[in-house]
């Protein structure tokens, strides 16, 4: 009896539901030189929750974060699957080469995988973002980075629409929080013949903006709104 107690305790101590929790230290850096992140959604939930993937098609949460920064409609997916997460932990827009505050999670209940998401501005919908990256058991600091990426639900025009921008299926993009962009610029850079935009999510390409603020393809300044992958860079602590 003894020993069946024992081999049935070892069971417990060992089985993955009786492993300890492990807390998490977040902080993200936006390591564009123009480019800002909004608020950021930074989540721990199960492997088989996945706010995006690549090379399918936007979910209608995806696409409200990324056209116009909203990011509750990723929070009730995070909370519907049992995940926990911390919404802006920057405190507002995070700008270059800034870094946020520290969003404190654990990988409890199940919760061993990271996603993050947030807004680029001005884009018209790119997004930087980490798709369900699982969490290391061993305790330890560990860096990422991340690429931008492209919704598919709205095609690259360039052009600024202040006024209704950010709201999913409106084209535009809803502001600059540099307040360099232009405007007048005729957009005709998403149409170009090797442009063709994939409906699906994908690696953003980048942005081309020129220097012409009262006209030109694009609203956007070539000198400030360009950027090349990596965007971001994540640190992990797992105490």
């Amino acid at each position: 009896m003894h020993r069946k107690f024992l081999a049935a305790a070892l069971t417990a101590l060992l089985s993955p539901a009786a492993a300890s929790a492990a807390d998490l230290e977040i902080t993200i850096t936006n390591l564009s030189g123009g480019i800002h992140f909004t608020p950021l959604l930074v989540a721990a939930h199960p492997s088989a929750v996945h706010l995006f993937r690549a090379g399918e098609p936007a979910s209608a949460a995806l696409q409200a974060m990324a056209e116009g920064g909203d990011i509750a409609g990723l929070e009730n997916e995070v909370s519907a699957a049992g995940g926990q997460f911390v919404a802006d932990p920057a405190g507002g827009i995070l700008g270059p080469a800034s870094s946020s505050g520290v969003a404190l999670l654990s990988t409890a209940a199940g919760n061993t995988h990271l996603s993050i998401t947030a807004m680029l501005l001005p884009t018209n919908d790119g997004f930087v973002a980490l798709d369900g990256w699982e969490i290391p058991t061993q305790a330890g600091s560990y860096t990422l980075t991340l690429n931008a990426y492209d919704a598919g639900t709205e095609a690259n025009t360039e052009l600024m629409n202040p006024g209704a921008g950010g709201a999913p299926g409106v084209s535009g993009i809803p502001g600059d929080p540099s307040g360099r962009a232009g405007s007048g610029g005729s957009g005709v850079v998403a149409s170009a013949p090797n442009d063709a935009e994939a409906n699906v999510v994908h690696v953003h390409r980048g942005q081309l903006g020129d220097t012409d603020a009262g006209g030109g393809l694009s609203d956007l300044d070539s000198r400030s709104h360009r950027w090349l992958n990596p965007v971001a860079r994540v640190t992990v602590v797992v105490k």
